[in-house]
């Protein structure tokens, strides 16, 4: 990766690498800014210290810092490990302790603060270095630096060995551990999985192979880098493709930032795609009686055409021309709304996704395709792609990789990107990795005739009723989460006679839905707690009853009263749902749907 990485900026110069808003205007940053900023980090902190084979933490939001830090760490031979910012202190200190990290980078005062409230905690963190300043002008501490401390470290270092970053570049060998990415740790302590350069490159192949990125495009990062999808989407992919990457000034901007990129190729998690779908309803129900007949007719030729390109049909002259004429006056400018009127590669991963929001995409004019991966396959296991785009599925297997179906309807995985195995836990490897090398990888599915990968949930999530029927949560919730009032949804009901299931409401649209209908409230729990509310999603859940036989429909529901963010022990970073802290949590309610 590192040599790779030294070939693209050199070859690519004063070409646009990043672009970054501050002060609400976009700036430009070159290959040559990639090279030298990674250059100067790495050999402070060589010159710091830094050894082969160590780990160094980033605790940052997304930035340029972060992919110059992570690039620079490669570059000198160490190891590159991220921190979500939504971590805890003391889950910050578990990770540092357990990386051995002696060098932790650190966004701003905010991040700072985690490790001030933990540093004894961490006796082998020797530095911690912080990207912004702002608030910390007069701050001092011996164990802390700030990032342009570290660039005059760099250049004195460089003045003094002006061959030595481009030395260590060349000692990197395929077998070298690249990057750490730590699990979710649902299960127990976040393990560090060991993605290695050639576990990189195999992937990188692959996906230039079945999606490839073009110099041309633009693209907008904003999920957590530290997670292997944006990882994989925006750092490394980007370096094989020389594509142009457009940081979001945050999660919450991101839509904003979209409309303001347009970008080629976007990747994000099923619950955006679910807030995309939610807004355009939301504009379609302000929208005037006409505006509204004009949509219904757009979406109705939209999905006539999307049916017949996924059953491989062909599509009548009369019916593209009606599809024509409705992109051309409606569907065009939803996707300039959106800002995916230029999208060419859209894609969703880290979580299942409805196959119906799959399809509404389609029918507005949006590929969308859906992949599968891991940390510990260093992003891909399967992928959808142009010609071959199968809704429902999650593609097919990467070209030299294999799939089978083991105990219990486990898909197992072989093929050049599987991890090295897990830091510093060897047991956990052995329990991972079977002995003739299938990774285990702990999702329920099937392989059709076709050699499509289908995934029906979590091996551990599998509900057995007290009948003793086998019910996989992942496709009803899905069907419940396509509606444009629930963002989530947790089935319960592990021997038990019924299935429940605990909503969460989208907090958007329900609300505007209350204002329509002058229902009164106060907050976010009273909103819940209407009963107009109460039997808004209580149509829904019928709705999605009557698509399942008896024994999988939901018999009784009740709402999440609380908003909740990746703050929150129930939601990840990529805001997945955490079902064994949602059902530890609200304990209480659930025992009232039995009681």
């Amino acid at each position: 990766m590192a040599k790779l990485f030294l070939q693209r900026c050199k070859a690519l110069g004063e070409r646009i690498s990043h672009r970054e808003k501050e002060y609400g205007i976009w700036l430009s940053y070159s290959w040559n800014d990639y090279l030298e900023h990674a250059r100067l980090i790495g050999l402070g902190l060589i010159a710091l210290g830094l050894k082969r084979g160590e780990a160094v933490s980033i605790l940052s939001e997304d930035n340029k810092e972060w992919v110059y830090t992570d690039l620079a760490v490669q570059c000198v031979g160490g190891i590159s490990s991220g921190v979500y910012t939504t971590d805890s202190s003391s889950q910050l200190a578990y990770l540092v302790n357990d990386s051995d990290s002696r060098f932790l980078f650190v966004e701003n005062d905010e991040q700072l603060d985690k490790f001030l409230s933990v540093r004894d905690e961490m006796p082998g963190l020797t530095k911690v270095i912080v990207f912004d300043r702002e608030g910390l002008h007069d701050y001092h501490d011996e164990r802390v630096i700030f990032i342009e401390e570290l660039y005059d470290i760099g250049r004195v270092h460089l003045k003094k060995h002006p061959e030595l970053f481009e030395e260590e570049i060349a000692r990197s060998k395929p077998e070298d551990i690249s990057i750490l990415v730590y699990t979710s740790g649902t299960t127990g302590p976040p393990k560090g999985a060991m993605i290695s350069n050639s576990n990189i490159m195999y992937s990188l192949s692959v996906g230039a192979y079945t999606l490839p990125a073009l110099e041309t495009d633009e693209q907008v990062c904003f999920l957590p880098l530290c997670h292997i999808l944006e990882r994989f989407i925006s750092v490394l992919s980007p370096i094989a493709s020389k594509s142009t990457v457009n940081f979001a000034e945050s999660p919450e901007t991101v839509f904003d930032n979209v409309r303001e990129v347009s970008p080629h190729i976007f990747t994000a998690v099923p619950r955006v795609w679910e807030k995309i779908y939610s807004r355009i309803s939301i504009m379609v129900g302000d929208a005037t009686p006409l505006g509204r007949w004009a949509y219904s007719q757009a979406l109705a030729a939209g999905i006539a055409r999307a049916e017949c390109l996924e059953d491989e049909k062909p599509v009548s002259p009369l019916l593209q021309a009606r599809y024509r004429f409705w992109d051309a006056v409606v569907l065009r400018n939803i996707r300039r709304m959106i800002g995916l009127d230029r999208l060419r590669r859209g894609t969703t991963g880290a979580a299942p996704i409805s196959p119906d929001l799959l399809r509404w995409f389609k029918a507005i004019g949006v590929d969308l395709f859906e992949g599968y991966g891991m940390s510990e396959t260093a992003g891909i296991i399967s992928l959808n792609m142009y010609g071959k785009n199968k809704i429902g599925s999650v593609g097919l297997v990467v070209p030299g990789g294999q799939v089978q179906i083991g105990e219990g309807g486990e898909i197992q995985y072989k093929a050049g990107n599987v991890f090295e195995g897990y830091w510093k836990k060897p047991e956990k490897t052995q329990e991972a990795i079977s002995e003739d090398g299938w990774l285990k990888t702990g999702d329920v599915g099937h392989v059709d005739n076709s050699g499509y990968v289908h995934i029906t949930g979590r091996l551990k999530d599998i509900i057995i009723t007290a009948g003793g029927k086998n019910i996989t949560p992942a496709e009803i919730e899905n069907k419940l989460k396509f509606s444009p009032y629930i963002s989530d949804a947790v089935i319960i009901g592990d021997k038990r006679k019924f299935l429940s299931c605990l909503i969460m409401i989208d907090q958007e649209n329900v609300e505007k839905y209350a204002q329509d209908k002058r229902v009164p409230f106060g907050d976010f729990a009273s909103l819940c707690a209407t009963e107009e509310v109460q039997e808004l999603i209580g149509n829904v859940v019928r709705e999605v009853n009557d698509e399942f036989a008896r024994v999988e429909q939901i018999k009784a529901f009740r709402l999440i009263d609380v908003l909740l963010t990746a703050e929150d022990d129930e939601l990840t970073a990529t805001m997945k749902l955490k079902r064994s802290f949602v059902e530890k949590k609200h304990k209480a309610l659930i025992e009232e749907m039995y009681a």
